[in-house]
């Protein structure tokens, strides 16, 4: 039996209920995972099923267990089934082996009576067997004739079955007497309570499994097996049925818990407009966008919990003509590029061409997709938003112009006049398809249109939209000042910068995504999505050094709105909002997978709430580049950098917990000491350069920090500045003693230390942050950020050769589109971490240009 045989409700059903983060899966033995034999002692479970059990029961946050009216014992002899499967005999009775020694004395007295009456009783009737278990006994009439069957079952009813103490349960052909309480339902809710799980399955044949069957609400499904009434929900007609269900249920599992569809990182595309994002797969599926902000739940988090979690999808359609070996053709487009100085996407195939991108100039609480799709062919649509990261159940009515979806918080649409949509459900979310038969001079438009229920058309045809949106994203890179080494990566990595910028508030994310793992499979999955003011002055300082100032003016002008709102600049967080508020508490979304299934999904980020002492250097030093760009001092950015020397003043000798926020105890690390002096130190410079009053301690203070560092973070051991004053291990941020000017380049300390973090944290293409235990389990990818910095310090110290290879790897470890994530990792040559990532771009940009004088 094969899993298209099995009606399509039930397979939908199964496919929703594997989505559910922790499952249950518990079926009975006879009759469900073995056939009903003549005798018992040789029921085999079929292999098929006693696979997939095995296989269910090996997956993370996935419990399988057998309950069954067999004594424990025999159940697990005969069974095989290996010790992560839970098994509970004697109708819920027996949950442990041991469990006979746990009756007290008068229960088994009780015992002991009960299996002489039975055994008085059934003397000498052929076909009639007893069945002994640490607690029961049970009466089996299967291979009896039909008035022996009666005669013996009556005089047990009769009989022993009415004694004080004795529970009965009657099942097909066999009833079970026992001297403690047996209740299949009950022993079911143990394990559910025991497991804690959110979704469970339950499958069985005989009337005892009812009582499981009773207990089932909510999400769970119960399938019955064979004939009879039942409460079960579904029906499947025997054995092979059962295993054809358990193999489904794993595959569906296994599939949303390790997301094996999940595209390369380094492959994304991300569309931008100045105030939100999406990302693209390199066959244009929109794998993620969140409305109505970047950092709000996402209406498409495919990237996360695979296609059930929202997408928006065109292929060409299936099936086509096969090829010369009898396979069908691929659908794998033959690229994906950028048009060339924007932010429009276009994917080909063969004979059709889409083209995404996302509208400029709209009113700021919309966010409107555009995609066009045009070629000879047929394109097949499949449209599956999923607002609230899945949980909020989607309706959809298909209107003349287009799709209405129903059930949300914000309001969305779909304006398509020209396309028929069909709605098909899988329970919980409704999703809306598409065949679209194309011609070269008649593309097909879809719209959609969040924040909005207007489906009427646009004033302004697509065409000239389309190229609103470019000009604009052209317009402004023609005004930059590139370099002439790889001038193209270094223009795409200026406009994923400025994508990454919100042009209402000044806000700059630190990257589009929440969750993408540091390690495949791992825990260290964190959202990106804010505005660091680390991170954002660093975006904003490179779009200076190429030209660029309305980013750093607006960035600068943010974080003075947020400072208003604080009782002193030393009391700043790390991160804010891109509008500048406080963040919510981290939470995780358990209905994800995450991607490539790493889990947890995480929204929100704890970070918010540590001290990182670094992030005022940041801040002068934007400030300092954003004079030298302007030829004078804005008077609102001299107090923004006082206020940052303020907070150093009264807080750089405190530990903190760095600038990679380690979820450990607070330390003295060498970078953020390095950032506290660079702060004074500009401070200092600008308040001569421009004419400013300095405060008079300063100059004394960027002398005490100084001689702090090159006392305390200086290792002689290790011959190299470390991560921090208490420890030896290195750290790659360490490398900004040199690259900072506290001391000079040419000292043999910073080349010494240069040559230690090369010799630890370099590995390839790419530079470790650390390799010290941060207090998480499991590792990282190196970061491209870091690999950036050491390239910086190999062209100080006169090693161009070096420098030049690396930044070689650095642009070889670019997507397809030219884009960086966080992280690279050289063992599997992939990319790894949130993306696109603002700081891999800003160091691209920075070695180019350094390299490129």
């Amino acid at each position: 039996m094969t899993a298209e045989a099995l009606p399509a409700e039930l397979r939908r059903t199964i496919v929703q209920l594997a989505r559910t983060p922790r499952l249950l899966v518990a079926c009975d033995y006879d009759g469900t995972l073995a056939p009903i034999v003549g005798d018992p002692s040789q029921a085999k479970p079929l292999p098929e099923s006693v696979h997939a059990m095995r296989s269910l029961a090996a997956l993370p946050t996935t419990t399988a267990a057998v309950i069954s009216g067999r004594a424990l014992r025999d159940l697990a002899t005969l069974s095989r089934l290996p010790a992560e499967v839970h098994l509970v005999g004697s109708h819920g009775s027996e949950f442990d082996v041991g469990f006979v020694h746990e009756l007290d004395p008068d229960t088994t007295h009780l015992r002991t009576q009960l299996q002489r009456s039975l055994q008085e009783i059934t003397a000498g009737q052929p076909g009639v067997t007893l069945e002994a278990k640490p607690a029961s006994v049970a009466v089996h009439v299967r291979r009896a004739d039909p008035e022996v069957s009666e005669s013996v079952l009556d005089a047990v009813r009769s009989g022993p079955a009415t004694w004080e103490g004795v529970q009965v349960t009657a099942g097909k052909s066999v009833m079970e007497l026992a001297v403690v309480e047996t209740d299949k339902g009950n022993a079911f809710e143990a394990l559910r309570h025991q497991t804690g799980c959110t979704g469970a399955i339950f499958l069985g044949d005989d009337v005892t499994d009812e009582k499981v069957f009773s207990k089932l609400h909510g999400p769970d499904l119960g399938i019955k097996v064979g004939e009879g009434d039942t409460l079960g929900h579904y029906r499947v007609p025997d054995t092979p049925g059962v295993a054809t269900v358990l193999a489904l249920l794993m595959e569906e599992r296994r599939t949303w818990l390790y997301g094996e569809q999940a595209p390369a990182i380094e492959r994304l595309s991300m569309l931008a407009n100045e105030r939100t994002v999406a990302l693209l797969t390199p066959d244009a599926r929109v794998t993620w966008m969140c409305h109505p902000g970047p950092d709000s739940a996402a209406v498409f988090a495919d990237l996360l919990g695979g296609q059930g979690a929202g997408h928006f999808s065109v292929l060409p359609a299936q099936p086509q003509p096969e090829n010369s070996n009898g396979a069908p053709r691929s659908t794998l487009p033959l690229g994906q590029r950028y048009i060339p100085g924007t932010m429009t996407v276009e994917t080909r195939w063969s004979r059709l061409l889409v083209t995404d991108y996302l509208e400029h100039g709209g009113d700021s609480h919309r966010t409107d997709l555009i995609r066009v799709i045009s070629g000879s062919t047929k394109a097949e649509v499949e449209f599956a938003p999923r607002p609230e990261f899945g949980q909020v159940p989607v309706r959809m009515t298909a209107e003349s112009e287009g799709i209405r979806v129903h059930g949300t918080s914000e309001p969305m649409v779909l304006y398509s006049p020209s396309v028929k949509w069909w709605i098909t459900s899988d329970g919980m979310h409704e999703s809306a398809h598409a065949e679209l038969d194309l011609s070269e001079d008649s593309p097909v438009v879809l719209e959609l249109r969040c924040g909005t229920e207007t489906l009427a058309g646009s004033d302004l045809a697509e065409p000239e939209r389309r190229s609103i949106a470019n000009r604009y994203w052209s317009e402004w890179v023609k005004q930059l000042r590139l370099p002439n080494l790889e001038t193209d990566l270094v223009v795409r990595s200026a406009l994923t910068l400025r994508g990454l910028c919100n042009t209402d508030t000044g806000g700059i994310m630190a990257a589009a995504t929440t969750s993408l793992p540091e390690e495949i499979g791992g825990v260290r999955n964190w959202d990106y999505r804010y505005c660091w003011l680390r991170d954002g002055a660093m975006s904003a300082r490179a779009l200076v050094s190429l030209g660029s100032t309305a980013e750093a003016e607006a960035f600068l002008d943010w974080l003075h709105r947020v400072m208003d709102t604080l009782p002193g600049p030393e009391r700043l967080h790390p991160l804010y909002s891109l509008t500048g508020g406080t963040l919510g508490p981290e939470a995780v979304i358990d209905s994800l997978p995450g991607y490539a299934g790493s889990r947890p999904v995480r929204v929100g980020n704890l970070a918010d709430q540590q001290v990182q002492l670094d992030v005022f250097g940041p801040v002068v030093e934007l400030a300092t580049d954003l004079a030298l760009a302007h030829g004078k001092l804005r008077d609102a950015d001299w107090e923004l950098v006082r206020g940052m020397a303020e907070a150093v003043t009264r807080r750089w000798f405190e530990p903190d917990h760095g600038i990679w926020e380690e979820r450990d105890v607070p330390r003295h690390h060498v970078y953020s000491k390095v950032m506290c002096w660079v702060t004074i130190d500009r401070a200092i410079k600008l308040a001569a350069h421009y004419d400013r009053t300095a405060e008079p301690g300063w100059v004394q203070l960027r002398e005490q920090i100084a001689e702090d560092v090159l006392k305390n973070g200086w290792h002689p051991d290790v011959q190299a500045f470390t991560t921090a004053y208490e420890g030896s291990d290195l750290d790659a941020a360490s490398l900004y003693v040199g690259l900072s000017g506290l001391i000079d380049p040419s000292d043999e300390r910073f080349r010494s230390t240069v040559t230690a973090i090369e010799s630890e944290l370099r590995s390839g293409s790419t530079v470790y942050r650390y390799r010290r235990d941060d207090g998480l389990p499991g590792h990282e990818g190196g970061f491209h950020l870091c690999a950036t910095w050491l390239i910086e310090s190999y062209l100080l110290i006169g090693r161009r050769t070096e420098a030049e290879e690396l930044f070689q790897q650095i642009v070889d470890n670019a997507g397809p589109t030219g884009l960086l994530s966080e992280e690279y990792d050289p063992i599997a040559e992939r990319s790894l971490g949130n993306h696109p990532q603002a700081y891999s771009h800003l160091g691209l940009i920075r070695c180019a240009q350094l390299l490129d004088e």
